[in-house]
């Protein structure tokens, strides 16, 4: 197919017809004058109507036109009529003038004509230009949208238009999976354009490089190099024009630039979740290695207590000693279990171990693991009569719970109660852990559930101040990971403040249909 041109002509046919009947007119009415106005008046209207045609007409054939009228003038009108003889020396000059200024009518609206069809065809390539870019714009993933470009250069070029776009920088070697496919290029314009891409420049009719090809291989540019190529088929011995070529240039150079800024903050966002993930990669290993050391630092020297002054030491001396490694064990177990669960729960295609349990079998696994270092039996437990069974991971609700109590057991001044409430409500069952201390404050009811942020100690600061320090005990990821267990399990993890002082943390677990209930086999219908 012919590369079209937005400055080309219209058509022959509506030229010469609308010229003609400019023609017809003017001759027309000089036929209508003749007798009724003098010859220079006559002449005047035969101008006119060289002036009027030529604005259809192109110039050659107004030039032969206007020549032909001024000789038919001088047969028709001028004496002696009928013949080309001219006897008054003022009829030839006034042939002469009408001759010269036909002419140079059509030469100046010729040269205004196609100045007119060659701004038109710029605002046409400018308004071409800015919907591709208004299009790019609006795209979030120009690699996706190659389509926009192909589209672009056909409606251009009317021809078949193929491309090769990278998907990430210029391979080594010509890659198939690093690049994007559009037209599908035989073997032969498949290495032109990966040709055309590696050069960044433009080949074929026009370029300056490989004249000898039929088509054109044009180079997507962006500032550092080529982001690819982009295949236009022309028909066997079309005229390589410069205008629209550039505009298919002009396009290829935006496309490239607006994928260029794609791949730029694609990769920079990369960067930032690649330092954002070794910051909080750094920030664990740092509070785990801080809060272990001080669990270790009393089991160490509650250990080498028992083993070099055991014999001196009276029963209630080891009998403290022994609980106080327990009890450090304990925490040390929790933090491992909370990092190691944390970690768990934000890995990629992680899956539940999911199963009916029973509300109240959970609660009572939480009181007799709790009962064991809750000597003032602060903890209590109320639930609604009649909760359905809820489909969940027994181990990690278990766990969340724990940790739950476990919070507010430390962050409450004995003997006030910490309380395990499970109800249903909208169409959840909830479980709620309520203590009675000093609360948390409004700034901080969010970021509580983030890894590595620790509330206040009881009475450190007053609930309504925002400039808090970190407790001083715990890794600060018990929270977290209570609420990545209630995300996982299609739940939320939420914090209510207490009317009367302290904080309900609050789990809400979506209701769901229990299985039904299989009827038991007989053995007279197991017989049959």
């Amino acid at each position: 197919m012919k590369l079209a041109d937005a400055t080309a002509p219209k058509p022959w046919t509506y030229g010469l017809l609308s010229g003609a009947a400019v023609w017809a007119a003017a001759w027309a009415g000089m036929l209508w004058l003749d007798g009724k106005v003098d010859l220079a008046n006559l002449a005047m209207v035969l101008v006119l109507g060289a002036a009027v045609a030529t604005l259809w007409l192109p110039v050659s054939v107004s030039v032969l036109a206007s020549t032909a009228a001024v000789l038919a003038f001088n047969w028709v009108f001028v004496p002696p009529r009928g013949t080309f003889v001219v006897d008054l020396r003022q009829d030839a000059l006034l042939l002469g003038a009408m001759l010269l200024v036909t002419w140079i009518v059509a030469a100046l609206i010729a040269l205004q004509r196609a100045a007119a069809e060659h701004a038109r065809g710029h605002a046409q390539q400018a308004e071409q230009l800015r919907r591709f870019g208004d299009a790019l714009r609006d795209s979030s993933d120009p690699l996706a949208d190659a389509s926009l470009l192909q589209q672009a250069l056909a409606e251009l070029s009317r021809a078949a238009v193929k491309l090769l776009v990278l998907k990430t920088a210029m391979p080594q070697t010509n890659d198939a999976d690093s690049v994007e496919l559009l037209g599908a290029p035989t073997a032969e314009q498949l290495e032109g354009l990966w040709h055309c891409a590696r050069r960044r420049a433009a080949f074929g009719p026009g370029t300056g490089r490989y004249e000898e090809l039929q088509d054109w291989y044009l180079p997507l540019r962006s500032r550092d190099g080529s982001v690819g190529a982009a295949f236009i088929e022309m028909a066997l011995g079309s005229a390589a024009d410069a205008a629209p070529r550039q505009q298919a240039q002009a396009l290829c150079d935006q496309y490239a630039l607006a994928l260029e800024r794609a791949m730029s903050s694609r990769a920079a966002s990369d960067a930032r979740n690649e330092a954002q993930t070794q910051s909080v990669r750094n920030a664990m290993l740092a509070a785990i290695s801080h809060d272990y050391r001080t669990p270790l630092a009393t089991i160490m020297g509650a250990a080498s207590s028992l083993a070099d002054q055991g014999d001196r030491l009276d029963a209630a001396q080891r009998e403290r000693l022994a609980r106080t490694i327990v009890e450090e064990s304990i925490q040390l177990s929790r933090l491992t279990d909370n990092t190691l669960q944390l970690a768990r729960l934000d890995a990629p295609g992680m899956q539940l171990r999911l199963d009916w349990e029973s509300a109240e079998e959970l609660v009572g696994t939480i009181l007799r693991r709790v009962r064991g270092h809750d000597l003032q039996r602060r903890v209590r437990a109320r639930l609604e009569p009649g909760l359905p069974l809820v489909r969940c991971d027994a181990l990690l609700l278990a766990q969340m719970l724990d940790n739950l109590v476990d919070n507010a057991l430390k962050y409450s001044e004995s003997p006030a109660p910490v309380e395990i409430l499970v109800r249903r409500q909208a169409g959840h069952v909830v479980f709620a852990v309520r203590d009675r201390g000093a609360g948390v404050a409004p700034a901080w009811r969010e970021r509580i559930f983030d890894a590595f942020q620790r509330g206040l100690e009881p009475g450190a600061l007053d609930a309504s101040s925002t400039d808090h320090q970190p407790a001083q005990r715990g890794a600060g990821v018990g929270l977290a990971v209570c609420r990545a267990i209630a995300r996982a399990h299609g739940g939320e993890m939420r914090l209510r403040a207490r009317a009367h002082g302290g904080s309900s943390f609050e789990f809400w677990l979506p209701e769901a249909a229990p299985p039904a209930a299989v009827e038991p086999q007989t053995d007279e219908k197991a017989a049959r």
